[in-house]
């Protein structure tokens, strides 16, 4: 099949972490950069599903090609849920992905093992140019590390400890990765509907 699926992120980790999980779906995936689609989407969405649906559908009417976008990010219990929706840009939009991380850190420095509980949520969400648009979400428990550990993954995969593994998101396989996290498990969920 030649349609086009665009991979609505400029972010070249979740772009290989889309193209790993959707490599068998009968579409052709293609990227922003290679569409030559620059428009700046400006995330208002009070949710993830708000966002990953700004983004679908503002690249979809501007390419014309059905899109797949997800808005994500980690929800800290003992922070109230931050950083949440801004986590790609909590603490300034000038911070790096390390930088962040120490910040949060600095934050739960004085917070004790039990209480370190946080989630990674992901809502995924295809639009079509024609106002059709599939939504899915899904989250992955975990803990939040004292320290930085491992090199795979981006953001905050190095502090995300999942008990079951007794690793951080950042030491996992990408291939294990790729089963267990909440993009993977929301991608899969909408799979079956865009197949269909």
């Amino acid at each position: 099949m030649n349609q086009k699926l665009l991979l609505g992120t400029s972010n070249p980790g979740k772009i290989n972490e889309f193209k790993q999980i959707l490599q068998n779906i009968p579409y052709r995936l293609t990227t922003l950069e290679e569409e030559s689609c620059n428009i700046e989407v400006i995330e208002t969405g009070k949710t993830f599903l708000e966002n990953a649906t700004l983004k679908a559908t503002q690249y979809a009417n501007a390419t014309k090609l059905p899109c797949l976008s997800d808005d994500s990010g980690i929800e800290i219990d003992a922070l109230n849920g931050r950083p949440g929706i801004y986590s790609a840009r909590y603490g300034g939009p000038e911070l790096s992905d390390d930088e962040r991380v120490q910040l949060i850190l600095e934050e739960m420095k004085n917070i004790p093992y039990e209480n370190r509980k946080a989630r990674f949520k992901a809502s995924i969400v295809v639009a079509w140019p024609d106002g059709k648009i599939l939504e899915k979400e899904a989250t992955m428990e975990g803990i939040i590390n004292f320290s930085p550990i491992g090199k795979n993954g981006f953001g905050y995969d190095p502090i995300f400890l999942l008990p079951e593994f007794d690793k951080t998101s950042a030491e996992i396989d990408p291939d294990k990765k790729n089963k267990i996290s909440h993009r993977a498990k929301a991608i899969r969920k909408i799979i079956p509907l865009l197949i269909n």
